[in-house]
């Protein structure tokens, strides 16, 4: 009786070697490339918020030895007012202290107004100093050097955000927080006799929904 002859061919050493050492590679390159990102933009959010303070007018100018009064809020009725030149600078800044965010934001119109670069400003907003508008904000949550919004899922009703703009400081609560499936369209549930601050993302171990945040303004300074 003949044995069968065993027709697999076992892979070289040296070919699975180079292959481990593609991967591993591939793998270095991307880990690399995601630090480079990260520094890339914590450096430009440096410069960026050096540049925003320093070009920074306060509208109020406060006598030495005079006390600030606290006054209720004053609300400007004006139309959307767009600078004139477009800028690639930060107009202004998102912080939300539970979760230790301060990010810059563009003009709307700038082509780094981008989620995949930036937290996006989406056409259709309102900047803080409109009554009644809405400034609508998107960012990727998630993994990565872009990940802006990663840890809003940690917050609640009742938290606090805050938009410097223009000399001024807007604060707003959160009032509202919602969920709708990814179908490239977005309803924004908000009173429209307030003015408000909406934040979008990915939500938190779901790639299927985006949340919505819908705060409302409380104070400006």
């Amino acid at each position: 009786m003949h044995k069968k002859k065993n027709n697999k061919k076992e892979i070289p050493a040296t070919t699975t070697a180079f292959i481990g050492a593609a991967l591993l590679l591939v793998g270095g390159f991307f880990l690399f490339y995601n630090y480079i990102e990260s520094k890339k933009i914590i450096a430009y959010d440096y410069m960026a918020n050096v540049f925003y303070k320093n070009n920074e007018v306060s509208d109020v100018e406060i006598a030495s030895g005079e006390e600030k009064k606290e006054e209720p809020i004053e609300e400007e009725q004006v139309e959307e007012e767009l600078p004139e030149e477009v800028t690639d600078e930060y107009i202004g800044y998102l912080t939300i202290p539970k979760i230790g965010l301060n990010k810059g934001f563009l003009d709307k119109r700038s082509t780094e107004n981008d989620v995949e670069k930036n937290i996006m400003v989406l056409t259709g907003s309102n900047y803080p100093n409109v009554k009644n508008g809405n400034l609508i904000i998107a960012g990727h949550s998630g993994t990565g050097w872009k990940a802006f919004f990663n840890d809003l899922y940690q917050l609640q009703i009742g938290d606090t955000a805050i938009v410097s703009y223009k000399g001024k400081t807007y604060t707003y609560q959160i009032v509202n927080i919602y969920t709708q499936p990814k179908t490239g369209s977005l309803a924004i549930y908000r009173n429209y006799d307030k003015t408000t601050l909406t934040l979008i993302t990915c939500t938190n171990f779901d790639s299927t929904t985006q949340t919505i945040y819908i705060a409302e303004l409380t104070n400006i300074e």
